[in-house]
């Protein structure tokens, strides 16, 4: 199993994400760094865990197709810089894609900073990968179809993935949804019920209302095929 972690400028999260996946029980075959042009030290923070390091042309999708196009592993989870694993992930994912019916699959993530956890955001985001294909591609909700996000840490076949093209290349945001909707041809599309950690960068900036309605205008954004305008509308935070 591989884990592709596509990063811009990430050092201060890095650390504690090389020393969560350290500690994975059964370890990853493979854990590729896609580095999309960071002016920090996040490549050497990389190159002494022992990650492999690969460069990239910035952007979201272009980096995860980049570095699963180089994983060295029959199954892949992609994993944003700020978000922390259970130990047993590996037994996780290889259990959760062992049944051939699931094509695509995530974490649950808690949202959380250094002193708490941001329930109601964690909840909101829980309850959008229901409603969000209810609203956005009713046609795939009643066949199962869910819609994951970054934050859930989705994994996958690679074959699958490079069968079906990948990310579309031009999107900086909501890349995992084109995903979902690409993989729901193959199989079920699974929230697994085990809680990955993430943080509440952006909701600490921007504030819980603030955030969870940035969270939804560009969803909608995606859903009505306003690209040009979601990166726009969801600035960067480190």
């Amino acid at each position: 199993m591989a884990l592709v972690i596509p990063v811009l400028d990430e050092a201060k999260a890095l650390p504690a994400l090389v020393e969560r996946l350290a500690a994975l029980d059964p370890p990853p075959t493979d854990i590729l760094m896609v580095d999309g042009g960071s002016a920090d030290a996040s490549i050497a923070i990389a190159r002494v865990a022992g990650w492999r390091v690969i460069e990239s042309e910035r952007g979201r999708a272009v980096q995860i197709n980049a570095g699963v196009a180089q994983a060295r592993g029959d199954l892949v989870c992609v994993l944003h810089a700020d978000t922390l694993p259970p130990s047993d992930m590996v037994a996780v994912i290889e259990e959760t894609l062992a049944d051939r019916r699931i094509a695509l699959a995530g974490f649950t993530p808690r949202i959380c900073g250094p002193d708490k956890t941001r329930w109601v955001t964690t909840a909101h985001n829980i309850v959008k990968t229901w409603y969000a294909p209810l609203i956005t591609r009713p046609h795939l909700f009643v066949r199962g179809v869910r819609l994951l996000f970054g934050d859930h840490a989705m994994f996958f076949r690679r074959a699958d993935f490079l069968k079906l093209g990948g990310c579309t290349p031009g999107d900086t945001v909501m890349e995992e949804a084109d995903l979902c909707v690409r993989f729901a041809t193959l199989g079920r599309v699974k929230l697994v019920p085990r809680w990955i950690e993430t943080s509440d960068r952006r909701i600490a900036e921007w504030g819980p209302w603030k955030a969870n309605w940035i969270y939804f205008k560009v969803g909608m954004l995606w859903a009505f095929g306003l690209r040009d305008r979601m990166a726009k509308h969801y600035p960067d935070v480190r």
